[in-house]
């Protein structure tokens, strides 16, 4: 898996990339909820539930029906105000969608574990993407101070961090134009 760190960083740049109002700290607060959630499925360990299983690690919480589900129950709860079906509902719904599947394709860049269920619970396959340049995550917080946890830290910071680092530098850039720009 990729770190809390990598999934936190790709969360906040979808958020920054609404374009249309400043969003309250509940906004925030759901987007961090929704891109750690499916990790979740770790309490399977405990429960003594494979992780190979549809509903082991990397299961059926990292998949993209599970990513649509929260986005839809996400903004029915957390924005009851917002009218079904109006621009700004899909606006959040595909936001929340995105944020959680967010997790699934980071995980699926990793060079560890037994890859994702995209489709579970219709097809419990794992995948991963051909090319998967970050190295996979250690799951205690000591392990990132050893020299491996330095290199996935470093694989984390080329292949996430400088991308979105960039990606929010330009949608700086964009409304700072948007806005010097005469009407």
């Amino acid at each position: 898996m990729a770190s809390a760190f990598s999934h936190i960083l790709v969360a906040f740049a979808l958020g920054q990339a609404q374009p249309w109002k400043r969003w309250p700290s509940r906004f925030w607060g759901l987007s961090l909820f929704c891109t750690l959630l499916p990790d979740v499925d770790v309490v399977g360990f405990a429960m003594g539930i494979p992780y190979e299983h549809v509903l082991g690690h990397r299961g059926v919480t990292h998949s993209l029906v599970f990513a649509v589900g929260m986005g839809l129950l996400v903004v029915r709860i957390g924005f009851p105000s917002v009218d079904h079906g109006s621009w700004e509902w899909w606006s959040l719904v595909t936001h929340f969608c995105l944020v959680t599947a967010s997790h699934g394709i980071l995980d699926a860049l990793t060079d560890g574990g037994l890859g994702i269920a995209f489709f579970a619970p219709f097809d419990s396959s794992r995948y991963f993407f051909p090319w998967t340049p970050i190295k996979v995550s250690p799951i205690g917080i000591s392990e990132f101070f050893t020299a491996y946890g330095m290199k996935v830290l470093v694989s984390e910071l080329v292949w996430v961090g400088i991308p979105v680092g960039a990606g929010l530098i330009g949608i700086m850039f964009i409304r700072w134009r948007l806005k010097s720009k005469p009407s």
